[in-house]
């Protein structure tokens, strides 16, 4: 679906279908078009944007943030503040701009990418074809480099 906002996006709501070794997003419940809003809030809240906490409505940006902290949950192996408890003080902090700590090793260009998803001002987060851009140039890198194990 195009020009759509998902509202829910988390890693309980990202499946890989080994069949077609694809990446899928799932719950599509609250998703509907980006230019009819939904005045409330939904999700889970650390993958909840700022300005949808702050009570502004959700849109395609607030799903790039959702997707930065699927992106910290990828580079971390854990969900974005497991060790808060998810109530109003947390809500805060991440109005307040919490982000979770980048995690040592993480790939400068990823982590930049990140940060720039979870930007507080929404319009300087990305699109999301650059952001599938970016991704891409990133995965490619990756593939193409030689790892040096030591022994």
């Amino acid at each position: 679906m195009e020009n759509a906002v998902h509202r829910d996006l988390h890693s309980g709501n990202v499946l890989f279908s080994k069949m077609n070794q694809r990446w899928c997003i799932s719950d599509l419940g609250f998703c509907g078009p980006a230019d009819k809003p939904l005045n409330s809030i939904y999700g889970n809240l650390p993958y909840i944007a700022p300005e949808v906490i702050s009570g502004k409505q959700t849109t395609k940006e607030s799903d790039i943030y959702s997707i930065a902290m699927l992106m910290w949950e990828i580079s971390s192996g854990q969900p974005p503040f497991i060790n808060y408890e998810y109530d109003y003080d947390l809500a805060m902090n991440i109005i307040n701009g919490i982000r979770p700590r980048i995690v040592s090793g993480t790939p400068l260009e990823y982590e930049s990418l990140m940060k720039q998803c979870w930007d507080a001002d929404p319009l300087k987060r990305p699109d999301a074809y650059t952001l599938v851009k970016k991704l891409r140039e990133i995965n490619l890198y990756y593939l193409n480099t030689t790892i040096v194990m030591s022994e």
